[in-house]
């Protein structure tokens, strides 16, 4: 793709600049290709401050270690499956930090070889182990609450209630921690939801020791552990579900593309858009492709440029790849409602993708 007036992205000579230009006259239809828009722009950021997350999250990393360990010993020593249950889980936390520090690690790594989006995609496949951790670390988890509630062990209550206010303290800090970091990022957020149902596990926990103290309800526990089972799942369903979207390049769920089209194909001069593909690269990095076809007397830069404005302003995309043609290039003719049975030349795309958006299915708007 060429780059846009004005720019030179890719380090180009004045000779060279001179060359594209001359390839591709200003308002010609001989296939205009542009690439993406000014990437430094003022408000966009992409993935996460790797300097101030780390810092946050390795605080949170001490704190829940350090818990851990001392939660293991009183959870065997009170025979408490909440307890057990609940150390499982802050393990699921320490890990879930630990791919979260990685993946800031991998993903501020520049592009380079066939890697041509760097590795900012790490973010991603690490919240997918997190909500699959959670998911599998659940299912062993209700199957021992189970277990439990059918035959249920005596359990030390008081110990279940001390270490279920600790973990409740220790939570409240590791997931203020985590939410001083960038939780727009998937990554992170996957993190925080570990920390965040372990806080409501550790009161559910307190909850169930206090029953036992005062009544002797031994089942209690059990009945506690199943709760954060089922917190576990829904946050494991919630990351899988929004990291699987990212990593079968699904449209991000904000973003209806034939909302998008048809919004594009308003535009006073586009005659025809397809092949539109709109994915995300990492969380909140949003990506968007097209073949554009605009009216003979339309001047094609000018287009891509008010398009590239529209995509900015409405949809908070600012990485388009747009390439433009004069429908006169095509078979379709310009009129201001092209049939519907018109089609698009085989030379530009034999085999278009997805539904193609002409000019009489939208109200036009300047």
């Amino acid at each position: 793709m060429g780059a846009h007036p004005h720019e030179d992205p890719h380090g180009q000579g004045p000779a060279a600049r001179r060359e594209t230009r001359k390839g591709h006259p200003k308002g010609s239809g001989s296939g205009h290709q542009h690439g993406h828009g000014p990437h430094g722009s003022a408000g966009h950021t992409h993935g996460v401050a790797a300097d101030a997350d780390r810092r946050w999250l390795g605080l949170a990393l001490a704190l829940i270690t350090g818990f851990m360990a001392v939660e293991v010993v009183i959870g065997l020593l009170a025979r408490s499956v909440a307890l057990m249950a609940d150390a499982a889980h802050m393990l699921t936390d320490a890990v879930a930090i630990v791919l979260a520090l990685i993946a800031i690690r991998l993903a501020a790594r520049p592009a380079r070889g066939g890697f041509t989006y760097g590795l900012k995609r790490a973010e991603i496949l690490s919240a997918q182990a997190n909500g699959l951790s959670l998911l599998l670390l659940g299912g062993f988890l209700g199957y021992e609450s189970v277990t439990r509630l059918m035959d249920p062990p005596e359990v030390n209550g008081a110990m279940v209630l001390a270490t279920g206010l600790a973990g409740v303290a220790v939570n409240i800090a590791a997931a203020w921690c985590l939410s001083r970091a960038n939780r727009s990022s998937l990554n992170v957020e996957g993190a925080f939801q570990h920390v965040l149902n372990d806080l409501y596990a550790f009161i559910g926990t307190a909850i169930s020791g206090l029953v036992v103290l005062l009544t002797g309800f031994a089942r209690a526990d059990a009945i506690a552990s199943l709760v954060v089972v089922a917190l576990m799942l829904k946050a494991g369903l919630d990351l899988v579900r929004a990291s699987g979207r990212i990593l079968l390049e699904a449209a991000p769920a904000e973003v209806e593309p034939d909302e998008v089209g048809d919004r594009m194909v308003g535009h006073a001069r586009v005659a025809e858009v397809h092949d539109l593909h709109v994915w995300q690269i990492t969380s909140g990095e949003v990506s968007l492709s097209a073949h554009v076809l605009v009216a003979p007397d339309g001047d094609c830069h000018a287009v891509r440029q008010e398009l590239e404005t529209l995509l900015r302003a409405e949809y908070g995309i600012t990485h388009t790849t747009l390439q433009v043609d004069h429908v006169r290039d095509n078979a379709v003719e310009w009129t201001p409602a092209p049939p519907a049975d018109a089609g698009t030349d085989a030379a530009h795309c034999p085999a278009a993708h997805g539904p193609v958006h002409r000019a009489a299915a939208a109200s036009p708007a300047g």
